[in-house]
């Protein structure tokens, strides 16, 4: 088969002092960190949608990039291009996993039996392309945003035909999921979520959006999915007032409706920028609920109040990520660059280079996060924190043994508290610095 990236290498670890543009300087997928492989604590994942779809179109221009991969857009040969594409860039690259909404793989018809027809057969083909490789989907899920239909949501529409054509596109999603392979299926709420109350009803969208889930739930063990489910939330953007808007809201969510057993998170790093939180912070609310599952790894700009989805860059926020994600023992999926180049990097090259700069970042998080933990300070720093519940009064009020009554008492007794250990906030910031940048 002829190359669609001629004249790009595959691309190999070259170290911290090479200066190859097409190399990788600290992502060594061999290299055993806290007894795994880098890989295994990395698996990434390609997004289908940026990667092979996106061109920079903008609300302000045309596309500028070629994603065309020499076949006429908005046919199955094109389609099928695309493939070829992914596999080639997937391979040169050392990625081991792809992620899809379905009308990434296919144009959409008119006609939703065409729709999946057309996934029939781009699955057929896909999967001829899996074997013999060790790539593998990471995650499906539907696209129950772009359409017009869903102007005003999927499963908080008000109109029923509308959801049953969204049912019908999560019941195709999750036959192809299944088919690939995948290990989880994801709901994107793009459009749940309402402008005004004045012509919403809250609780009757939200119960609606939790039928469709349950539907999804029993429709995909029914057919032998035993990955997870996702939520990733979202607050902003395109509906002024997203369901899921943050880690906790989405929790919370699930919880109300009996969900919490069958999903999990997906937590994309721009999105807790935008619900006003750090990464880690979303990260660490669903580790703590048991739900961190898979990552959407991205970033986005600061001055910006959207959802750019740039290629992460910052080495800081990548450490703090990794730092959660080693302490909850890992995820059950894995890092999906839901990232596109800027418009101006509209080469192929640059397509490379994007991966090369996202997979390097989180390699440098990964090898300093383990540093952090391996230093033990930050732990024991926080463990004397909260010593003074290893009291004989501490252990009391955490085994429920304490009452209001008693607390009250010793409170009288005292008189006046002396103030609380110190958080030792700076000494902990000094400590992460010393150790990212102050050592080799």
């Amino acid at each position: 088969m002829k190359e669609i990236f001629g004249g790009i290498p595959k691309i190999e670890y070259e170290g911290p002092t090479g200066k190859n543009p097409l190399a990788f300087h600290f992502y060594d997928a061999d290299r055993v960190i806290m007894g795994k492989k880098m890989s295994e604590h990395l698996p990434f994942a390609m997004a289908w949608w940026h990667n092979l779809c996106a061109n920079g179109t903008d609300m302000f221009g045309r596309g500028v990039a070629d994603k065309s991969f020499g076949k006429a857009e908005g046919t199955m040969e094109h389609a099928k291009a695309k493939v070829d594409a992914g596999f080639e860039f997937m391979e040169k690259l050392q990625i081991k996993y792809f992620c899809f909404h379905d009308v990434d793989l296919v144009p959409e018809a008119d006609d939703i039996k065409v729709t999946e027809a057309r996934l029939d057969e781009i699955s057929d083909y896909i999967l001829s392309r899996m074997k013999g490789t060790d790539i593998k989907c990471l995650w499906g899920t539907a696209n129950m945003f772009s359409n017009p239909r869903f102007c005003n949501g999927a499963g908080s529409t008000n109109s029923a035909d509308v959801f049953s054509f969204a049912a019908a596109q999560v019941k195709k999603a999750l036959d192809i999921t299944v088919k690939l392979g995948g290990r989880g299926y994801v709901f994107w709420g793009g459009r749940e979520g309402y402008e005004t109350l004045l012509n919403t009803d809250v609780k009757f969208e939200q119960e609606n959006i939790a039928r469709l889930m349950k539907m999804a739930v029993a429709y995909g063990r029914k057919i032998g999915f035993k990955g997870d489910f996702y939520i990733e939330p979202k607050p902003k953007e395109p509906m002024k007032h997203q369901y899921d808007f943050d880690a906790a809201t989405a929790i919370g969510f699930l919880k109300a409706h009996g969900l919490d057993k069958d999903f999990k998170l997906n937590i994309e790093a721009n999105h807790a920028t935008l619900a006003g939180h750090t990464f880690e912070h979303e990260l660490r609310i669903s580790a703590i609920n048991g739900m961190l599952g898979s990552i959407d790894a991205n970033q986005g700009d600061m001055l910006l109040g959207w959802d750019t989805d740039e290629f992460p860059c910052n080495v800081y926020s990548a450490t703090m990520c990794m730092y959660e994600v080693l302490k909850n023992g890992g995820l059950t999926g894995g890092f999906n660059f839901d990232a596109k180049t800027r418009r101006p990097s509209y080469t192929h090259e640059d397509m490379f280079k994007a991966y090369i700069l996202g997979m390097d970042t989180f390699a440098l998080g990964l090898i300093n996060a383990a540093k952090l933990i391996e230093d033990g300070r930050i732990d024991e720093i926080v463990r004397q924190k909260y010593s003074s519940f290893d009291s004989r009064l501490g252990k009391s009020i955490l085994s429920g043994e304490a009452t209001l009554e008693s607390l009250a008492e010793h409170a009288e007794k005292l008189g006046k508290p002396e103030l609380p250990g110190s958080g030792r906030q700076e000494e902990l910031q000094h400590i992460v610095n010393d150790i990212l940048f102050g050592r080799s």
